[in-house]
């Protein structure tokens, strides 16, 4: 009984010793207004200037703790996802310190497959099958931007109003019903991204914090959407604690035969 105490006692002094070691991640300080870019006098260079803070990655592999609330149902959970770019997001939600996965997913451009492990179900529909939770605009490069802090191609153009608000850049304008505002910091990387349709009751707000470097780009370790359409409400807070860039990933997704799939 001694010894197994004490192995109980050596296997957790030696647990913590590996926590406190854990390196801590890099946040990089906005510079003070004062220190900032100074200000080109043409639109298209300083979108340019912009555009060029944009990460670069062919691949990158995300964890994170995460608080999900989806219609006033909260939950603490774990969130692994996985991004080749252009091709294809994959992500899965854990709970119980990652004992229970409880949902998995994978997003193409064209396509959306959800594997709901509680009620052993698997939703197959087209990716527009989102946009029962946000605007109909909102296609598969918008959610790639949007997890990884990168501006929406569409919106950074000489047709929207770029101007300095306090010292730092503010992106606005619209696209067809749809009002976009994006907020950037002195690390010219966006900090607020609004989209926001008044017509359908639609509205997309995400905040994004504590830059790390990764890849020579910086990553936002720390992502908090809210989304809301009609009396639909999901919100998720992000804090990333692993982010490797440019590593092999893989998307697993097999279904287990007594699944139900719903087209």
């Amino acid at each position: 009984m001694r010894r197994n105490i004490l192995n109980s006692i050596l296997i957790g002094t030696c647990a913590l010793a590996i926590v406190g070691c854990r390196p801590k991640k890099e946040i990089v300080k906005a510079p003070p207004v004062e220190d900032a870019v100074p200000v080109n006098d043409k639109k298209s260079e300083n979108l340019a200037t912009l555009l060029g803070k944009e990460l670069q990655y062919n691949t990158l592999s995300l964890k994170g703790k995460a608080d999900l609330d989806i219609d006033g149902n909260a939950n603490n959970v774990t969130l692994n996802v996985r991004i080749k770019k252009d091709e294809k997001i994959w992500f899965s939600v854990t709970a119980l310190g990652g004992a229970l996965e409880a949902a998995r997913g994978v997003i193409t451009p064209d396509s959306l497959l959800l594997m709901n492990r509680l009620q052993k179900t698997v939703l197959r529909k087209p990716l527009s099958y989102i946009h029962g939770y946000t605007n109909k605009q909102v296609r598969f490069g918008w959610l790639q931007s949007i997890l990884t802090g990168n501006t929406i191609k569409e919106f950074m153009t000489e047709q929207s109003d770029l101007n300095q608000e306090n010292g730092v850049w503010v992106l606005n304008g619209t696209e067809q019903s749809l009002a976009y505002r994006t907020l950037f910091n002195t690390l010219l990387k966006s900090t607020e991204l609004t989209l926001n349709d008044a017509a359908a009751a639609q509205g997309l707000k995400v905040v994004y914090d504590k830059y790390t470097p990764v890849n020579n780009g910086l990553f936002p370790s720390v992502v908090k959407i809210t989304s809301a359409v009609g009396n639909k409400k999901i919100s998720v807070a992000v804090d990333f604690v692993k982010i490797d860039a440019n590593v092999a990933v893989e998307f697993p997704f097999s279904v287990p035969k007594n699944y139900e799939v719903i087209n």
